[in-house]
């Protein structure tokens, strides 16, 4: 494969992890889908956009090449469901609203899939890990912010619309449980936004496998729906007009993690 993430080496003890805002496709994959997916409705649009403070203000940032349409890196590599009710696994099947994803007879053959986890899947986890693992290191401990978006009404997926900010912390499993309440405090001080702590999304893979609060690695997802930032439908276009105000919430977010964290640490 050719390159399969961008990461970039910050100088503070948070790492921001963005799965799903890939836009590249393997050759079969985009060989394969159904006329209704080519658009790649279900990508996490603008995320690398939307936190592109968050370089200057000090994380490490990862953020992934190929589309989930390939293979999903918020999925574990066993392939074993997260959420009860209707999802997608690590190779999607369906779209969001049910639909399959590709033609009859042109799904990637097993051999192919294979050479996706090897070649996209694991480079990205090992990146995730060898960066929580240096940063504990330097640090004494370290955040993780799995950064995603999701259209904010998908009945095939859950009722009515979703929230604009959905934290999980796997029910308070991947993170200090203070950590996820001063989250909360600046979600509720943000009175044009509403917002949920482990609603319908609780944290995918990447929250629930890293954040291990016992060893000091402390993470959160934050699904924001796109209505907060971007038009919902084709061509997926980026509002300036409803992201600049929700870019400012997501940074009194990450500098309250990075308080608490100081706070907590004392670095």
């Amino acid at each position: 494969m050719d390159k399969v993430l961008s990461f970039h080496q910050g100088r503070l003890p948070l790492l921001i992890s963005m799965p799903h805002a890939g836009l590249r496709l393997s050759d079969e994959v985009r060989d394969g889908l159904v006329d209704q997916a080519r658009s790649l409705p279900d990508t996490d649009w603008h995320i690398p956009q939307l936190y592109d403070f968050a370089r200057d203000m000090g994380a490490s940032v990862v953020s992934a090449e190929y589309s989930r349409f390939v293979i999903d890196l918020n999925r574990p590599d066993d392939d074993k469901p997260l959420y009860a009710g209707a999802t997608t696994g690590l190779y999607p099947a369906t779209l969001f609203e049910g639909e399959p994803l590709f033609k009859e007879g042109q799904v990637p053959t097993d051999a192919q899939r294979k050479q996706y986890l090897e070649q996209i899947w694991r480079p990205y986890h090992d990146t995730i890990r060898n960066e929580l693992d240096r940063l504990r290191e330097q640090y004494g401990y370290a955040l993780l912010w799995d950064a995603h978006s999701i259209r904010s009404l998908i009945p095939h997926l859950f009722d009515g619309k979703l929230p604009d900010f959905n934290l999980g912390t796997f029910n308070g499993a991947s993170c200090d449980p203070a950590l996820a309440e001063r989250l909360q405090g600046v979600c509720a001080e943000a009175q044009d936004y509403s917002h949920v702590l482990n609603g319908r999304f609780k944290g995918g893979h990447i929250t629930r496998h890293y954040g291990d609060p016992a060893n000091h690695i402390h993470a959160v997802q934050l699904e924001l729906a796109q209505s907060t930032y971007m038009e919902e439908t084709e061509p997926f276009a980026y509002r300036e007009d409803l992201a600049a105000p929700t870019r400012k919430v997501l940074q009194q977010l990450l500098k309250a993690a990075m308080d608490w964290g100081r706070a907590r640490y004392g670095v």
